[in-house]
């Protein structure tokens, strides 16, 4: 089954993902006109479960329920980060490719952004602390304190799905050109001739 969005039947649906083996943070976005509200913010507690691969099994089984519940059109996730311990990099890399999985196992498109990216879009500042990021997102959305979760996690998979949605809500690409001659090629109407 495909739920991909068909603009005219529904609200545009974004699912973000923050992915890890320990805790897997998500937030989803839905579009009503033009103007974002979250749906759902949490987070998947994977501590529990010793062996790596049942962790990534949990994963899909999450990702997968998210997307029959919510049903969206999008998939944002944070890519990796590059760090020092490789065992933790793989592990973290396994995660995502298994989300992303689960988003191909439903045909829902995916867009991946670098954190500095994410930061970068909810708060002007690619190098936001978590909390920086918790802030501006409860702020932009009005959220209570009370539905505020204490993993930073859930915000960073909201986070995503809002960093996807601005910078796809740009309904007029910008254009570029190489120099003079390619804006004049590109827009044959804007030339003035004399006489």
């Amino acid at each position: 089954m495909s739920y991909l969005c068909k603009k005219m039947t529904c609200d545009r649906i974004i699912l973000g993902i923050d992915p890890g083996t320990i805790v897997m943070g998500y937030g989803i976005i839905r579009i009503i006109g033009n103007k974002p509200k979250v749906d759902a913010l949490g987070v998947l507690q994977l501590n529990k479960y010793d062996d790596h691969y049942l962790r990534l099994g949990k994963i899909f089984e999450s990702v997968t329920g998210l997307i029959d519940e919510y049903q969206p059109c999008e998939l944002a996730i944070e890519a990796p980060f590059f760090g020092k311990n490789v065992q933790s990099m793989l592990k973290l890399g396994r995660a995502q490719g298994v989300a992303i999985s689960a988003a191909l196992s439903r045909n829902i498109p995916i867009f991946e952004y670098a954190p500095l990216k994410i930061k970068m879009s909810i708060t002007g500042n690619g190098n936001a602390s978590k909390e920086q990021v918790a802030g501006m997102l409860q702020r932009l959305f009005r959220i209570p304190s009370e539905r505020m979760l204490p993993q930073m996690d859930a915000t960073d998979g909201l986070a995503a799905a809002v960093c996807h949605f601005f910078q796809t809500n740009n309904p007029v690409a910008e254009k570029k050109y190489t120099g003079w001659k390619d804006y004049i090629n590109k827009n044959p109407g804007r030339k003035k001739t004399n006489g």
